[in-house]
């Protein structure tokens, strides 16, 4: 248990002039007072995996799929609400509508969404 409160192994980096890293200095005994007192994290997560990289494509991929099987005035229901961060009044107002309207139309488009996603949908 000592050894865990004296001294912990960790990299330094070395910061340019614009915040780039300039070097990488490897890693060393380090005390773990000097770590918590700077915020020090042994393993950083800055980066996501490669893994989680393709998978977010993947399912982006899946999205935009779904999407192009909406009707036309679906999609842009979901472009307005999703992508253009529309409210629901914002859009009702658009269309001349109630916002209530809306609301129904957005959860039976979410609905068709989830389905084509899950594959209960055939595709056409």
């Amino acid at each position: 248990m000592r050894y865990f409160e004296n001294d912990l192994k960790t990299e330094r980096f070395v910061l340019g002039k614009e915040g780039q890293v300039v070097q990488i200095i490897p890693s060393r005994e380090d005390s773990l007072d000097r770590l918590v007192d700077e915020n020090a994290q042994q393993f950083s997560n800055e980066q996501d995996s490669v893994e989680s990289v393709v998978l977010h494509k993947l399912e982006a991929d899946r999205l935009h799929t779904a999407l192009s099987l909406l009707a036309p005035e679906e999609r842009a229901l979901i472009q307005a609400l999703f992508f253009e961060e529309k409210t629901e009044r914002q859009y009702a107002d658009e269309l001349g509508m109630y916002r209530n309207a809306v609301h129904v139309r957005k959860m039976k488009v979410l609905k068709k969404l989830r389905a084509l996603l899950e594959g209960s949908i055939e595709k056409p």
